[in-house]
């Protein structure tokens, strides 16, 4: 038979009680309630073993508790907490088992909530939230019931946020520079091509317009210079390719190197 020697409060919802043989053990309030652990009391060692397993349980438990106060977790998450803290299989699945029976870790809740929340602060559309649940573990039956919050208004007003807030950015460039790049961004945060359109077609780019001419003699000047080491054809060649692959106009680009040829004679 065994002894229990002391009992003492350890951190958090943990209990140190030790016994005769000099094991210690950390042990949640539920196990030493469960097994009315008092000092002085007698065990077998079969007990004590049955102790240890369920305060192996019982911490993961906790551990898990803890780790889910501070927010949501899916299923995949909670199991790799639990992992990475030494908790064994057959305890992490016996811990997931009573946390989903308590409703304390539903995927679809948390995926919910995740749209919910990216919806109203974030700036990514559902092809980019879809791949950030399918990497948080979440099955895709789950992922496709919650995106159904996030419908095409909803993504329409998101989308335009975001492109608004970038088209702040994007100064000394030409009108259709611009909508490329907004319409690559909004592809790249998981737009898609349709609700792309439609922004595009509601931004006001009238002070991008104004602003054209300085963009062209600001990009101008610097590849005029970049250029210089060539035959003033090539020169010309060069300088005009490039603008207009920015996006600028032909009769605009001809006439600014027109007039940087002038200044060179």
């Amino acid at each position: 038979m065994l002894t229990v020697v002391k009992i003492s409060q350890g951190r958090g919802p943990f209990y140190k009680v030790e016994f005769s043989n000099g094991e210690k053990l950390r042990l949640s309030e539920d196990t030493v309630v469960r097994h009315r652990l008092l000092k002085g009391q007698e065990l077998e060692k079969k007990t004590l073993n049955e102790i240890k397993q369920e305060g192996k349980e019982d911490m993961g438990y906790q551990m898990a508790l803890n780790y889910l106060s501070y927010q949501l977790r899916t299923e995949k998450e909670i199991r790799t907490y639990l992992k990475d803290n030494e908790i064994e299989s057959t305890d992490r699945q016996k811990i997931v088992d009573r946390l989903k029976e308590m409703d304390l870790l539903n995927d679809l809740v948390y995926s919910e909530s995740f749209i919910r929340t990216q919806m109203r602060l974030g700036d990514k559309g559902p092809r980019v939230l879809q791949q950030k649940l399918k990497q948080k573990g979440v099955k895709d039956s789950d992922i496709q019931q919650a995106l159904y919050l996030y419908e095409g208004d909803e993504q329409y007003q998101v989308a335009l946020h975001t492109a608004q807030k970038a088209l702040r950015k994007f100064h000394h460039n030409s009108q259709r520079e611009v909508q490329q790049k907004l319409q690559q961004l909004l592809m790249t945060k998981g737009f898609s091509s349709d609700i792309s359109k439609q922004v595009l077609a509601e931004i006001d780019f009238s002070e991008i317009e104004e602003q054209e001419n300085d963009a062209l003699e600001l990009q101008g000047e610097k590849l005029w210079r970049k250029n210089q080491r060539f035959e003033p054809a090539k020169r010309r060649q060069k300088v005009k390719q490039s603008l207009y692959q920015k996006g600028f106009q032909l009769d605009q680009i001809d006439a600014f190197i027109r007039g940087k040829e002038e200044e060179d004679e």
